[in-house]
């Protein structure tokens, strides 16, 4: 059974209430409910954090437990050159990384257009909604 860490950053505890229009309307507790109905006797663990020191704690632990990460960093993945370097450190250590978005971020503000973790991810799954996780876990799990 593989372990995959589903770890989402700052104002993604509000999805469901948070700009419905680009987030839709499912919550963290039903993403919680798709990615376990999906899982396949894999351990799918979803955490969210709005402090920034949590999220690199997360990722440390996935390192030293050579756990899979999907990661939405929100926010942080506009400019949090912390986060970078965490996730390389993920990454160089042979731990995939697959950086999500529930929205597509080239189809909005110009500012969300930068990620600073792109090149550091294993790879990147964007615009699909919660589908996007959901193809995350797929590939982490084939």
């Amino acid at each position: 059974m593989t372990r995959i860490l589903v770890l989402n950053g700052p104002n993604l505890g509000r999805l469901g209430t948070r700009d419905p229009e680009v987030y839709g309307t499912q919550t963290l507790d039903d993403l919680r409910r798709i990615l376990s109905s999906d899982a396949g006797g894999h351990d799918i663990v979803v955490r969210q954090t709005d402090a920034e020191s949590e999220l690199l704690g997360w990722l440390y632990e996935a390192i030293d437990a050579e756990t899979p990460v999907v990661l939405n960093a929100g926010a942080w993945t506009h400019y949090s050159y912390a986060l970078h370097d965490a996730v390389e450190m993920v990454t160089s250590s042979g731990v995939p990384v697959i950086e999500v978005h529930i929205s597509n971020p080239h189809a909005r503000e110009q500012f969300r257009h930068t990620s600073v973790l792109t090149a550091v991810a294993t790879g990147v799954i964007a615009g699909f909604g919660f589908d996007s996780y959901r193809l995350a876990v797929a590939q982490l799990v084939r």
